[in-house]
């Protein structure tokens, strides 16, 4: 982190945005560099080493997946995507291309401020975390072993992988293709109804209300995303 808070790299053409988003993170602490093209980002990220980066996909010379992929070949930096674009098909190019989060514009500031701070925390995050905890959910990854308020739960081998996967990467968006290759292996990547049934069964041992979940958290027609609390 800089000596002046977490920095951060805002990637969009919009000069507008641009000013907006400096004024509302420089705030809150945090230190902004700016970038209106692909390449001018990359060469920001490379001179500046920011903590975190804020990204737009309508980039005038090279599309933002492009820039995501250009990126990870190089650094595990925490992408955030802001854009226009919502489908649930450039979400998850943006996603698979290697993006942390995604966000759709118009965007409210408070979550913008919990993504980065979520982001930002697993960033930092010891690797690996042997012991992960979020509200009254502990797992020990050691052990095996998964407790909800000091209470063990009894999941199937599945599940705990299912789990472990969500843990490991918490506070990211996983994709449900990337779920079902990484847990049931090459093959499965469609099998989207046991995906499914396991985050369903997942959801009634470690939720105190699997209705409205507070830790596996769904992201409509992407995947799911593990809560930081």
């Amino acid at each position: 982190m800089g000596d002046n808070g977490p920095r951060v790299l805002v990637i969009d053409d919009e000069q507008a945005i641009r000013r907006f988003l400096n004024v509302a993170l420089t705030s809150q602490g945090y230190e902004v560099f700016e970038a209106s093209s692909g390449l001018e980002a990359l060469t920001t990220a490379a001179n500046y080493r920011p903590d975190i980066i804020i990204l737009d996909l309508g980039l005038p010379d090279i599309d933002g997946v492009d820039v995501t992929k250009l990126i990870r070949q190089v650094s595990k930096i925490p992408i955030i995507v802001l854009s226009v674009r919502g489908s649930e098909n450039d979400k998850i190019a943006a996603l698979d291309a290697g993006a942390d989060d995604y966000l759709t514009k118009p965007f409210g500031v408070g979550e913008l401020l919990a993504r980065l701070r979520a982001n930002l925390r697993r960033s930092t995050q010891p690797e690996p975390e042997l012991i992960f905890t979020s509200g009254d959910l502990t797992v020990d990854l050691e052990k095996r072993l998964v407790t909800v308020s000091g209470r063990e739960v009894q999941l199937t081998p599945t599940e705990y992988d299912l789990l472990k996967m969500l843990v490991t990467h918490a506070g990211k968006v996983l994709t449900h293709n990337h779920l079902l290759r990484e847990v049931w292996g090459t093959g499965y990547e469609q099998e989207f109804h046991i995906l499914h049934v396991n985050v369903s069964n997942l959801r009634r041992k470690i939720e105190p209300d699997p209705s409205r979940p507070q830790f596996i958290i769904t992201e409509p027609g992407v995947g799911y995303r593990l809560k930081l609390q």
